[in-house]
Formats: C-alpha cells, structure tokens, sequence
C-alpha cells in the first residue's frame, strides 16, 4: 500500500454545474467513459452501450441492497420543538442507531412522534460520537410506515427534490437496510439486464448496506490514518457459486458500484477465496492494494478526496484515473449520484 500519499492528491477542480440534481431518463442513457486500465485510453460511449463491452460467461456482481426513506421530521412530545433523524443502523429489535440534529432537543427520556404519531421513538442514549439510540413504537409493520413518514436521505449536494422515490432505488434491490443508494447500478434498466443476461453474461448479487460514512470526508492529512466505518454485507453460497464458475472459466468478475467491490475484496481478503460470508467490514482501499478479486469495475464520478475516488485509483492507477476525471470534466459528464458512470477493465 503507497502509505505516503496525502488526501490533497485526489483533490480535482469540478464546476458547480456538473453535479447532476435529477436522474436521467430513461436510466440507461446516462454517458459512459470507458477506460482500458492497462493504457488508460478513453472512449465516450453511452451506458447502454455497456452490453458491447461484456463478454459471454463474465459474472456481473450488483448489490441488492435497498435504501430506507430513512429521513425522520419528528415533533418533540412536551415541547412541540422540531428534530431531524437520521436512521443508520438497526441494533435490534425496535431500537435504532442515528443521526440527531439539533442534537441538543434529543437527550436521553426525550420522546418524538412522526406522520402525526404514526411512528413514536424514544431517546435511550447518546453514544460517543454523538449518534443516538432510538427505540420506537408503532402498530402494524415498521417498514411500511417508515415508507409513509420517512424520506429518501439524499447526498447534501443534491438539492432538487426528488419526485419519485424509486428513482434514488435500483431497479433490482431487494435488501431493506441502506442509508443511501449503492448509486453505480441506478444505470440499469430490467430491460437491459435482460439483454445482459441473454448475451451469457452471468449476473450474481451481493448485499452490504451502505452507511453514511461512506461520503465521510477524508480529514487526515495522510489517506494511510483515515479510519473507515463498518458495514454489514453477506454473500449467498448460491451468488458465490455463479462468481465462481466464472472465475473457473477464466472469465472475468466485475463489480457494479465499489460498494460490491469492497464486498468481494473482503471476502477475498478474510477467506481467501469467494465463498458464502457474512459479517461487517472497514476495508479501506487506496493505490498499492492488491486486489484479489476483481477483474472490471462500473462506477459513477465520486467527490474530490474521497475515499471512493482512492479506491478507483487503486483500481486503474493513480495517473490514469486523474487523467479519466479531467477528461470528464472537460467533456461536462455529470457528476456523483444522479451523474454518468465510467466502466474500467
């Protein structure tokens, strides 16, 4: 690992103007910046066009996971005052892990209600670090009615509202439990997996919920003392069968999004081979690792100085992978969650 490069090394000029505030329809027409990572050579291609550059028996990996309407507008009982959470992790049972702003309303005893009291939540604790411990209380399903109450928790830099809350969902998610989306396979369309999977490409799912750490700044001056959060993934001995039998082939494994990415890395990592796992995992990926899984890699344009953006220089290479984003610039491709997407092989 290259423990002497500095978190300014992924700084990249981007204009306003090309941070995208609404998805594109249909999903699939979004731009595609395609890079051979052995040459760094570019090609500006559109995503459905995607399906020419997959080859028969190669495995694409998607992450099911399925973000929750996880923001929370909630009335302070006594008081009337207003609070925002934030849900990040479900602990167990009824009690969740979140976010509190202002924090100062939201002390352990202090009781909310939200959607006129169809969902109430107790403050249990205040943990270090700030994030607190809800316990709620409801009649009926909890999911459904964060569905009715709940809002999509969109990136900061979004600021249009989002109209339809699928269009922040991709279309084959399926594992409730994300703080935001895994935003590289929004691309994809049923149709075109279809098309994907009628070529002979292999198509196998991974889960890891996505927290909000993962658009942590990076604040250490050198990326080698930066802490990463955990998240929980699992992957199925059925899914690690079909990534399997491609390797097998000799055919290649491809992440959609670098959260599968990080998934299959650490089962890599941990086991040594792809096999059924589960469990959580802080893996953090910058120039010098040695990836032990993966073979091609679709991704959308992350933030300056993220740790996404060192992932994908680790990736394709540190030179290459500035070069591809000031090309991307340049060109005005759109950027971060609603934004183009880059395949890398």
């Amino acid at each position: 690992m290259n423990t002497d490069m500095k978190t300014s090394d992924f700084y990249y000029e981007l204009p306003q103007e090309l941070i995208a505030q609404t998805p594109l329809e249909p999903r699939d027409s979004s731009r595609l910046l395609v890079m051979d990572r052995q040459t760094g050579q570019l090609q500006h291609r559109h995503f459905y066009e995607i399906i020419d550059f997959l080859e028969p028996g190669d495995c694409l990996v998607l992450n099911d996971s399925r973000v929750l309407p996880a923001r929370l507008f909630g009335v302070k009982e006594g008081t009337g005052a207003q609070v925002e959470f934030l849900l990040l992790n479900h602990r167990e049972g009824d009690v969740w892990e979140a976010l509190a702003g202002p924090g100062r309303r939201a002390k352990p005893g202090a009781r909310f209600r939200f959607g006129d009291g169809l969902l109430r939540a107790e403050v249990l604790d205040v943990e270090e670090g700030g994030n607190r411990l809800l316990r709620f209380q409801y009649q009926g399903n909890f999911y459904e009615l964060l569905d009715q109450v709940g809002s999509m928790p969109l990136p900061h830099y979004i600021t249009a509202e989002l109209k339809d809350k699928e269009r922040y969902q991709n279309v084959y998610s399926r594992e409730r439990g994300s703080a935001a989306a895994p935003t590289a396979g929004l691309h994809f369309t049923p149709e075109l997996l279809e098309r994907i999977r009628q070529k002979g490409v292999r198509t196998a799912f991974v889960t890891l919920h996505v927290g909000l750490g993962t658009f942590r700044p990076v604040k250490a001056e050198r990326i080698a003392d930066h802490k990463m959060h955990a998240e929980h993934y699992a992957l199925t001995a059925e899914n690690a069968a079909l990534i399997q039998q491609a390797q097998r082939e000799g055919k290649r494994v491809i992440a959609v999004g670098t959260t599968s990415c990080r998934t299959l890395e650490t089962i890599g990592t941990k086991e040594g081979c792809v096999k059924e796992s589960s469990g959580w995992t802080d893996i953090f990926i910058y120039p010098g690792y040695s990836f032990k899984v993966l073979d091609g890699l679709i991704t959308n344009f992350h933030l300056p100085e993220s740790t996404l953006i060192m992932l994908v220089s680790a990736f394709a290479g540190y030179e290459h992978t500035m070069n591809a984003y000031r090309e991307a610039v340049q060109e005005r491709y759109r950027f971060f969650s609603f934004g183009d997407a880059m395949f890398i092989a």
